[in-house]
């Protein structure tokens, strides 16, 4: 056996310059080409200077064996796009090796520069192509921006009277604004004693996290401007007229998410603000009104009018000096808020929340709270006159409501919390509840038998794609009529004539 080590030692040296078996998957073939995911990567409406979201474009290779590839973006010149190939940050890659069945991901980002001409009305386009060269075949996939001019707002601080511009939107973004020698994450602020007026037609989109200040007032579509927003017939939702609050992610996939911008805040000094005829959607909070900690009249106050607050909801943060919120349509630490044929609905915490007392008027309103997405369990309408400074403080609150439907997802829309504090300023008249709590308690409901309490009130479509919170003609909210508790608005949310002694309950009148 000794003398047959020695050959077992040269046939095992020789085996060793002998090739090895290696799996085809990894042996680089001379022919094929590469199966690409899709022929364009589309970016609708991006903001110039705001980067993209960024899209994952995946290639594979449907070969038995692999293949060497070089990607590059044909425009490198241009700083629009860019892309990682492979983990690599770079335009151009040369000689990639996507094994056999195996696949190569693409990341795409896109970053336009303002071209100068864009307005509101009219956007511009920039392209590029990003290729792939795999054994002398070219294959192609088509990168298209459709880019959108604005005018940005970072740290900007409004001291005079201003009127902003439609020509183009407005994009706020959060920076750092010294004050005290100490930065502080400013997007828009009205200083106290300054007016910005929003006319019609504007469009406002706000970065992740900002939000608009107002120390001062802020009037929306008021009928104090020049060519003011009057309405002579039906006001679809798809008006050009109405302005719009919302995040500055204009793709599909964000159309109705929630918490994608703070929203917009009334301080100590705001008064006289008013809002009429708009949408604000998708953020924290609609509108948060924010009182002084001992509040004492005048208060910070707001008047909403035909204006729709959807898709709301957020996390616990912090505003100002006052301790942390949760999200919400209206949240209001001691403010004032009169709103009239308007619409809250898929308010992820509250549609409204009132804290700390203050003076509350909801006229022909709707709240539709339905939250498909997550678990509620909190009352839509909440109110409660203990001070957020101070629990053992109680502070006056008067509560109108009237005319309105309370209804979502929840088995109690209602909550006002010490209300024989405040028994002789609670009025709630001639409107359609969801509540449980106070099904049979007449000095929350009023007089027995002036509301419609439990009632289905039969809104036409509640799906979350398509929701349509008009009234059936079945609908106990508009059939049998009843009369009107207070007075009536001309027109409804649409701009539709009211019946102007029994009209339908809620934001809209029901023919």
């Amino acid at each position: 056996m000794r003398h047959l080590f020695p050959v077992f030692l040269v046939l095992s040296c020789l085996l060793s310059f002998l090739p090895g078996c290696e799996p085809k998957e990894n042996l680089v073939q001379t022919s094929g080409s590469l199966e690409l995911e899709a022929d364009t990567v589309l970016f609708d409406t991006v903001f110039t200077t705001i980067k993209t979201v960024t899209k994952r474009v995946w290639v594979y290779n449907r070969n038995k064996g692999a293949v060497k590839t070089d990607v590059s973006l044909a425009g490198t010149a241009s700083p629009a796009f860019s892309v990682i190939i492979n983990g690599d940050a770079s335009p151009s890659v040369q000689g990639i090796t996507i094994r056999g069945n195996d696949s190569l991901l693409v990341l795409v980002r896109a970053t336009l520069g303002d071209n100068g001409q864009a307005t509101l009305a009219k956007q511009f386009v920039v392209t590029d192509d990003l290729r792939f060269r795999t054994n002398g075949n070219e294959q192609t996939i088509k990168l298209v921006a459709y880019g959108q001019n604005a005018y940005f707002h970072r740290a900007d601080v409004i001291k005079t009277n201003t009127t902003w511009r439609t020509d183009k939107p407005h994009v706020i973004i959060n920076a750092n604004y010294l004050i005290g020698g100490k930065p502080y994450p400013v997007g828009v602020v009205v200083l106290q004693g300054v007016t910005l007026r929003i006319p019609k037609g504007a469009r406002v989109y706000s970065h992740a996290g900002a939000y608009l200040q107002v120390d001062g007032t802020l009037l929306v579509n008021d009928l104090s401007e020049p060519n003011a927003f009057v309405p002579t017939d039906t006001v679809k939702a798809s008006n050009a007229n109405i302005v719009r609050f919302q995040g500055d992610r204009l793709e599909p996939y964000y159309a109705d998410g929630p918490g994608q911008w703070g929203g917009i805040v009334f301080m100590e000094t705001s008064r006289g603000n008013r809002i009429r005829y708009a949408e604000i959607k998708n953020s924290t909070f609609g509108a948060l009104l924010i009182s002084a900690k001992d509040p004492a009249k005048p208060r910070p106050n707001l008047t909403l009018e035909n204006t729709v607050i959807r898709n709301i909801s957020g996390a616990n943060l912090s505003f100002a000096n006052t301790t942390a919120s949760t999200g919400g349509g209206i949240i209001s630490y001691s403010g004032d808020v009169t709103a009239t044929n308007c619409l809250f609905t898929n308010c992820g915490e509250f549609a409204v929340l009132g804290v700390g007392g203050g003076e509350y008027d909801f006229n022909h309103c709707t709240f539709a709270n339905y939250t498909p997405a997550f678990r509620r369990e909190t009352a839509s309408l909440t109110f409660t006159n203990e001070s957020i400074y101070n629990a053992q403080a109680k502070l006056p609150l008067t509560l109108n409501l009237r005319n309105s439907i309370v209804w979502g997802s929840f088995e109690d829309e209602l909550f006002v919390k010490n209300y024989p504090d405040y028994a002789a300023t609670l009025s709630i008249r001639n409107s359609l509840l969801r509540t449980k709590l106070y099904a049979t308690t007449a000095p929350v409901i009023g007089s027995t038998g002036v509301n419609l309490i439990n009632v289905d009130p039969l809104f036409k479509r509640t799906s979350t794609t398509n929701p349509d919170f008009t009234l059936q003609d079945t609908s106990p909210a508009t059939a049998p009529r009843r009369a009107a508790a207070g007075s009536v608005p001309p027109t409804d949310l649409r701009n539709l004539p009211r019946n102007p002694s029994t009209p339908s309950l809620g934001a809209y009148e029901h023919k």
